[in-house]
């Protein structure tokens, strides 16, 4: 899947990256003033891919900061080239990369983006935050939705068109929060875990700390292991809690913050970690009850206790510069359409293959890991 590309690097002949799937030439457009990010660009594709590459070059810098702080590591330096991915010059096309570290993963695609740096940057992230996973949750259901979440927070929302979550509960919202699905391709799961990180951060739980937890617990971690380390409840309340609170939007979920979470990062940057973290318990301690059908009075118990475990120091201070990027929420329709993805036939490989990450709208027959869409009527379908 990789293939060398001869960089037009001012008439030299250097070698650009191997890149996941792009063949064309590679213009190098320059780095960025840390010196991590390399970027290139299609040279075909003229002066609006160029001004692509100019705004990444610029806010690079600033993605990678807010990506180390979400993740609490350092990244490596990586490459990046802008062209039209899938044939697509408006974002569409997604982002690809060969791995989830800064060895494997660091060479990067991403789409253009005419007239719109915004998502050319958050695609950019979705790819570099799978490299912060330290080679965990990479081709997985819960990864995908980290990867997602991180692109909406530090690209302020820009891939909002890339909504699965209104599909997962279009297909009858099944649990892939007791499970983790071993496919960062499906709608459903993927949707799943979108809406589950939306109402964690609506509780007050900071993406960064979701993230390094996520991180933490590896591929075999689900989200109700994550639900039940960050709240101190126990992990089978986790899908009976989020589907109480699903079924209390008013409504619904029609994007992939149904709860809010974006805007909540930005409050919560006002208030300190602990007392975020104390509201939080509260409010998972109220919806784990109320799905567990409890009374009145158990719930009241419920949270004198997560009260009373409260710590009684440290309450002064700030919350992680990551949660201060500003954000707005957006709600467009998204294409109901199931999709069923399934690799082409290609020429045999020896070894382990490398797994492959693409951020793809759900709506979207695009994918540089050699997969394809087929709109299938009904319900099941494997991926």
């Amino acid at each position: 899947m990789h293939h060398e590309i001869t960089a037009g690097h001012g008439g030299g002949n250097s070698k650009a990256p191997k890149w996941p799937s792009y063949k064309g030439k590679s213009l190098l457009a320059g780095t960025s003033s840390n010196g991590l990010v390399t970027v290139y660009v299609d040279p075909t594709l003229g002066a609006p891919a160029q001004q692509n590459v100019r705004d990444l070059i610029s806010d690079a810098d600033r993605v990678v900061a807010a990506n180390d702080a979400l993740f609490g590591t350092t990244g490596g330096p990586v490459n990046v080239v802008v062209f039209a991915l899938g044939g697509e010059t408006d974002g569409t096309g997604g982002a690809d990369h060969m791995g989830c570290d800064y060895t494997t993963g660091a060479d990067i695609e991403v789409c253009a983006s005419f007239g719109n740096p915004s998502r050319v940057s958050a695609l950019f992230e979705a790819e570099l935050s799978e490299c912060s996973m330290n080679g965990q949750l990479c081709g997985l259901s819960t990864g995908e939705a980290l990867s997602r979440w991180c692109a909406a927070i530090i690209g302020n929302n820009a891939l909002s068109d890339f909504a699965t979550a209104p599909q997962w509960v279009n297909d009858g919202m099944p649990d892939f929060v007791n499970q983790t699905d071993p496919t960062d391709h499906s709608a459903d799961s993927t949707g799943c875990g979108m809406a589950f990180l939306s109402w964690l951060i609506s509780l007050g739980y900071g993406l960064d700390k979701i993230a390094q937890a996520m991180v933490s617990l590896g591929d075999s971690g689900t989200l109700a292991q994550l639900y039940a380390g960050l709240t101190a409840n126990p992990a089978s309340q986790a899908w009976p809690a989020f589907q109480s609170a699903i079924q209390a939007l008013p409504n619904g979920v029609t994007s992939d913050d149904p709860f809010g979470g974006l805007s909540r990062a930005l409050h919560l940057a006002h208030l300190s970690p602990v007392t975020v973290a104390l509201a939080g318990s509260v409010f998972a301690a109220i919806l784990g009850d109320i799905g567990a059908g409890k009374t009145p009075e158990q719930m009241v118990k419920s949270v004198r206790a997560a009260l009373a475990a409260a710590p009684v120091t440290g309450v002064s201070g700030t919350a992680v510069a990551a949660c201060r990027i500003g954000s707005r929420r957006l709600r467009p329709k998204v294409d109901a359409a199931e999709l069923l993805w399934k690799p082409k036939s290609g020429p045999s490989r020896t070894g382990p293959l490398p797994r492959c990450k693409h951020a793809y709208p759900a709506a979207a027959g695009i994918d540089s890991c050699r997969m394809t869409t087929t709109v299938v009527g009904g319900g099941g379908g494997g991926l």
